[in-house]
């Protein structure tokens, strides 16, 4: 019987407090996507307010079968007219805050699934 669980094969979020994500152990203080397939990207959005849906659209050229989505500090839903290519892609999107998406992120990419958390600060 296996106790342990498997490893991540990419980028992991070891930590996260107000106004900071850390990535591996390296701390982050923007808006950021990291992806279970590898990569680690800046997200050059400031505020949930800022958004567009060309950001969305950068995330569905990821590759991930799922994209959560971090608001913030507390849960905002994106407009719907954003998710327009993830949607025709097949990509599905969860909404949650920063924290609980960071959270399922590590669940999810730990299974072995392709994922992206694109998580606002």
């Amino acid at each position: 019987m296996k106790l342990q669980p498997d490893a991540i094969q990419g980028p992991s979020i070891t930590g996260y407090g107000p106004g900071w994500i850390a990535v591996n152990g390296e701390q982050f203080h923007a808006s950021l996507v990291v992806s279970s397939m590898g990569q680690r990207l800046d997200w050059n959005v400031r505020t949930f307010e800022d958004l567009q849906a060309s950001h969305f659209d950068a995330l569905a050229e990821l590759g991930a079968e799922l994209v959560l989505f971090g608001s913030g500090d507390r849960i905002r839903f994106p407009q719907p007219q954003w998710l327009q290519t993830l949607y025709a892609r097949r990509i599905g999107l969860e909404t949650m805050d920063t924290q609980a998406a960071c959270r399922t992120y590590n669940f999810l990419a730990g299974e072995g699934r392709k994922v992206v958390a694109a998580l606002l600060l």
